[in-house]
């Protein structure tokens, strides 16, 4: 694949995988917009593995705490990084079964302009009514199950293109009154187990198919990946912090507006 169409599928999924704008959108529109070839899942997994590196750099603190839960559990002893980690497995669960069902029995979910069009649109309406009637008030020290469970609940609607992984899980999380910037937190802690089951799958694939070539443009995908995802997550959260979802918001609305007017006029 020619290095320009890698970086630029790289810097696409790495700006969008963390802004409530649909990572999995962009890069169905890159092809078809662009008039080159799809690139294929592996390439669109290998720019989602550099991302899931990003947001552990930025992340670790959390990460070390539920790793540190962990292990005091396995010693007879709580620890809130403990409930952190077992309510980020509650909250990928719904996910996995969605997707597992899915995949053996439903036949996948059709990867058109058009779903990506409808769901950009109708998903970013969403985010704005919930950033409006959503109170700012907790954080994720206050989260429960129940909470963390709908949340996950609210991720299975993912699936659809379009739809933004982040953006629906954010959503969902200002609709049960989470602070913006903790809204994103959680968001992002939610895809480290999400990306690492999609790139083992895919790692093993390339491992099968012994296709150097495809090997090689995939470890350059992920770096380039890597390095937008990391400034983009920067840039996010400081915005977060002072200021509210609707830049995000308008851009949802251009882009499915203009998307739409382009497939039906």
């Amino acid at each position: 694949m020619p290095i320009e169409h890698l970086a630029l599928i790289a810097l696409v999924q790495g700006i969008t995988e963390f802004l409530p704008i649909s990572s999995s959108g962009h890069l169905i529109l890159v092809p078809v917009l662009s008039d080159r070839a799809d690139q294929g899942l592996l390439i669109d997994v290998a720019v989602h593995v550099g991302t899931l590196g990003a947001v552990v750099a930025y992340l670790w603190r959390d990460i070390g705490r539920m790793l540190t839960g962990l292990w005091r559990a396995s010693r007879g002893r709580g620890d809130p990084g403990l409930t952190l980690a077992l309510q980020l497995i509650l909250a990928t669960l719904p996910l996995v079964g969605a997707g597992y069902a899915l995949s053996r029995y439903g036949g996948g979910v059709s990867r058109s302009a058009e779903v990506v069009a409808w769901a950009t649109l109708g998903f970013g309406l969403l985010l704005w009514l919930a950033d409006r009637i959503g109170m700012t008030v907790k954080r994720i020290e206050h989260m429960g199950y129940g909470a963390a469970l709908f949340i996950g609940l609210a991720q299975v609607l993912a699936l659809i293109p379009g739809t933004s992984r982040s953006g629906i899980t954010m959503t969902a999380a200002r609709l049960l009154g989470y602070e913006r910037s903790e809204a994103a937190r959680f968001s992002m802690l939610m895809a480290i187990p999400a990306i690492i089951a999609a790139g083992s799958l895919a790692g093993f694939d390339l491992y099968e198919t012994g296709d150097v070539r495809l090997t090689r443009d995939a470890v350059i995908a992920a770096g380039l990946a890597f390095a937008a995802a990391l400034i983009a997550i920067a840039v996010m959260m400081s915005w977060l912090r002072r200021a509210s979802f609707l830049p995000f918001v308008i851009y949802r609305i251009l882009l499915g507006g203009g998307l739409l007017y382009w497939i039906y006029a």
